[in-house]
Order: C-alpha cells, then sequence, then structure tokens
C-alpha cells in the first residue's frame, strides 16, 4: 500500500475507533464524575447530551468545510481540538467546566467523523473502498466492545479523569500525521470555488443544525419524567426548522445538501439501512443489558460477557463483508444483514426471565453479524455512490444517521417499557422489543433499493489487427 494511503488509512480508523471508546468509557465514569464534582443526576446527563446534540448538529456542515477546504486540514484540526477538549476535561475545576467543554469536544468531534470517510473516498479508488471502510468498521467494534472494560479499570484505579485523558495520545499522534500528510488533488477539488462565503451556505448549515440538534435533544429527553409536553413543543420546532432548510435549499445557489447526492436512490437507501439498523441495535442492547441487571442479577461484567459474540462478529465479521460484497452484490449482501439482526432482535423478545447465557449469547450473535454486514455494506455504497466533490457531506450525512438512529431506538424502547411497568424489562412480557424487531425489518425495503451485484459482460473476441503494415500503425 502506498505510503500516503496508508497514512490516511491510519488516521481514519484511529479516529473514528477514538471517538466510539469516548463514547463507551464515559458511560463508565459517570457515576465517579457525580460523586467527586458534586453534581446532580441533570448535570451528568447534560455531560452526553450537550456532546450528542452538537456532533449532530454539526457532521453535515463539517463535511462541507472538508469538500471545500480538505478533508485532511479539518480532520487535523479536529483531531488536535480533540484532544485539547479531552485534556481540558481531565483538570476541569466544576460540572460547568465539563458540560462547556463536552460541547467543544462535540464541535471537534464533529469535524473529524465526516473526514474519516471523506480522507477514504479521497484516497482509494471506488472499487477498493469496502475493505479500508470494513477495517475501520472493526476496529469501531473493537474499541466500542473494550470501552467499558478499559474504563472499568481506569475509573477503579485512577479516577474518571483518567478516562478523558486516554484519547489524548492516538487524537494528538493522528492530528499531526493528518498535517504532515499532503492533501490530494482530485477533479473535486478543482471544481470547488476559489472562495466566498455564499459557497458553505450558511444559512443552509444553521437550519440543518437546528432541526437536527432540535431532534437529538428531543429524542434524549423524552423518556423523562414529565417531559412529554417539552419534548412535543421540541420535535414540532425540529419539523419547522427542517421545513424552513427544505425551502432554503431549493433555492440556494449552493446548497449545502447537493441535489446530485440528495437524488441519488442509492445514497438514501444506504442511510436508511443505517438508521434503522443503528435504532435496532442499540434500542434492543438498552432492553437488555436492564434484564441482565435488573431481572438476572447480573454485575456489569457477566453482563458485559452475555455480550461478548456480539463485539467478536463486529471485529472478526468486518473484513469477510467486502468480498461478500463484491461476489453478491450490496442488494443480496446487506438483505442478509437486515434478516439477521431482525431475527436476533425478535429471538431476544422472546426470552424469558430464567434465559440461559447460551440463549443470550446465540442473541447477541446474531445481532453482531447483522449490524455489522449492514454496517460495512451501507457506509460503502453511500461513499462510493457519492461524488468525491460531495464525500465529505456523504460521511456527515452517514455519521448523522449513526447518531440519530441510537437515540431513536432507545427512546423507543424507554417509552415502550413503561407501557409494562412490572414485566417491562423482562423480553416476553414487553412491547419493547417486538417493536424494535419491526424497525430492523424496516431495513428490508431500504436493502432492496441497494444497488445489485455487478455485471460483467463478455466481450466476444473481433477480428484480429494486421501484424505489420504502417497505415495501421498508431502511435501512444
Amino acid at each position: 500500500m502506498p505510503p500516503r494511503r496508508a497514512s490516511t488509512l491510519a488516521c481514519s480508523v484511529v479516529g473514528a475507533a477514538v471517538v466510539a471508546l469516548d463514547g463507551t468509557v464515559l458511560t463508565v465514569a459517570q457515576p465517579a464524575l457525580q460523586r467527586d464534582l458534586h453534581a446532580d443526576v441533570g448535570q451528568v446527563q447534560w455531560t452526553s447530551t450537550a456532546y450528542l446534540v452538537t456532533v449532530a448538529s454539526l457532521l453535515v456542515f463539517a463535511g462541507r468545510l472538508g469538500d471545500r477546504y480538505g478533508h485532511r486540514r479539518v480532520f487535523a484540526v479536529g483531531a488536535l481540538g480533540f484532544a485539547a477538549a479531552s485534556t481540558g476535561i481531565a483538570l476541569a475545576p466544576g460540572i460547568g467546566a465539563v458540560i462547556a467543554l463536552r460541547v467543544l469536544q462535540g464541535v471537534c468531534g464533529a469535524l473529524l467523523q465526516p473526514a474519516t470517510l471523506g480522507m477514504l473516498r479521497t484516497a482509494f479508488p471506488p472499487e477498493r473502498l469496502a475493505t479500508p471502510i470494513a477495517v475501520r468498521t472493526a476496529a469501531i467494534g473493537l474499541a466500542a466492545a473494550a470501552g467499558p472494560l478499559v474504563g472499568g479499570v481506569l475509573v477503579s484505579s485512577y479516577g474518571w479523569r483518567s478516562v478523558f485523558l486516554l484519547g489524548v495520545p492516538p487524537t494528538l499522534a493522528i492530528g499531526l500525521l493528518a498535517l504532515v500528510g499532503p492533501e490530494p488533488r482530485t477533479d473535486g477539488a478543482r471544481r470547488r470555488p476559489a472562495s466566498g462565503i455564499t459557497s458553505l451556505d450558511p444559512l443552509g448549515a444553521v437550519l440543518l443544525a437546528t432541526a437536527l440538534g432540535l431532534l437529538v435533544h428531543g429524542l434524549v429527553d423524552a423518556p423523562r419524567p414529565g417531559g412529554t409536553g417539552t419534548t412535543v413543543l421540541v420535535l414540532a420546532a425540529a419539523l419547522a426548522a427542517g421545513a424552513a432548510l427544505v425551502r432554503h435549499e431549493r433555492r440556494a445557489p449552493h446548497p449545502l445538501l447537493p441535489p446530485e447526492l440528495m437524488r441519488s436512490t442509492p445514497v438514501l437507501a444506504g442511510l436508511a439501512v443505517l438508521l434503522a439498523a443503528s435504532a435496532a441495535l442499540f434500542g434492543a442492547l438498552f432492553v437488555a443489558t436492564y434484564f441482565l441487571q435488573d431481572v438476572q442479577r447480573l454485575d456489569p461484567l457477566d453482563c458485559a460477557l452475555r455480550f461478548l459474540p456480539l463485539a467478536a462478529l463486529m471485529v472478526l465479521g468486518a473484513p469477510l463483508c467486502p468480498p461478500l460484497q463484491r461476489r453478491l452484490g450490496p442488494r443480496l449482501t446487506a438483505t442478509a444483514g437486515a434478516v439477521l439482526l431482525a431475527l436476533g432482535v425478535l429471538l431476544l423478545s422472546q426470552l424469558d426471565a430464567t434465559a440461559s447465557a447460551a440463549s443470550v449469547g446465540g442473541c447477541s450473535a446474531l445481532l453482531g453479524a447483522g449490524f455489522v454486514t449492514l454496517m460495512v455494506t451501507a457506509t460503502s455504497v453511500v461513499v462510493h455512490r457519492a461524488p468525491e466533490a460531495h464525500a465529505g457531506v456523504a460521511g456527515g450525512l452517514q455519521q448523522t444517521a449513526m447518531n440519530i438512529g441510537p437515540a431513536l431506538g432507545v427512546t423507543t424502547a424507554t417509552l415502550l417499557l413503561a407501557l409494562v411497568p412490572q414485566g417491562g424489562f423482562v423480553p416476553d412480557r414487553g412491547a419493547a422489543l417486538p417493536a424494535l424487531a419491526a424497525i430492523a425489518a424496516l431495513a428490508l425495503p431500504a436493502a432492496l433499493a441497494l444497488p445489485g451485484a455487478a455485471r460483467h459482460r463478455e466481450t466476444r473476441p473481433g477480428p484480429r489487427p494486421p501484424r505489420s503494415g504502417r497505415r495501421f500503425c498508431v502511435r501512444s
């Protein structure tokens, strides 16, 4: 592999893994953070909510900045800023400073995440994108699986502040590596406007950030007691901002969401697959975690061991997806993944209070196999089918789907668990997991809209050219 591609792949993989690790280790550190800073539960919740809302609202605009100024530059700014914000949180004197720095970390995370895909799109030929995306997905799965274990060890040994220092060295290293590497010149880069803030569509960026930020905030806030009225108002405001965005984008000379991207059936189908799959998976994991800990009385470590097959298949299954996709095509590959994911959630919904470790492990294996297949295949289609000039926006849309999906799944699960107060946490007595299985099934029609297998045309041998004769000689 050429050095430039190797460094790009390293930056993409490490950047995506650090963000995934940061999200999982923070959950483990929150109780200790609350005690040490004398914060209430609502303030601690905002350490997660502030980050999620900031990231979700800025991902697409950050991708546009990468398309405009270069993905490596934007990635470097995001990575170095992420490292600085993480260091600041580790030194924060109070909960207010932690929340403010989490907002800053969200801005930097939004710059970093779409660029991890945009860099791959510009560095690798389209037909070879599936393999680096699979490596990136495997790294995300490994980081997410290792997060609770690593976070538990760090918090127990060194305190909650060590969790935020964990990501500083790798993000600092990849940020400097991205600065050193040259920005590739592409056809898309030559088509970018030379200058002008209007080419970035700032009004569209504000409207999209408002709509997505309100949507994520509404989804996160919906399960809280007494928050129904506020949630309805927030979601209505998100809908109004979305309608204003659609109206503006139709008239903008340089729309934030390019028409050729938003009219692409493969891109939209890939985004729908990612949204449904992530909602179903994270909602199911939310319900299953409460079932294992509150009903079966397992400790967090035993609970994590039940989901070990999911993590293992995420890591080991990702490299198998590219050859499967080349052989069967994205449509059949994603359809198989959607069937596995929906079947895993459906079987999980049939478990009773005495479910064995083997039965839970079997369900988690199906979840892992289905989700990794869908994630690798749909991401490859979204990035591959997007024009190179809009690779950053495509990466931002992919990351947006992966941020909204989990919030949607957890909100759905929380609201449905409340319908069965006495037995909602037991899968076969609740309504949450059957509903999440239906959401997983929604990935099927979206998967069927993805491209099929590439057909290789058979070429018939034509007449042989003369072996000699100057009149037939062509100079190259």
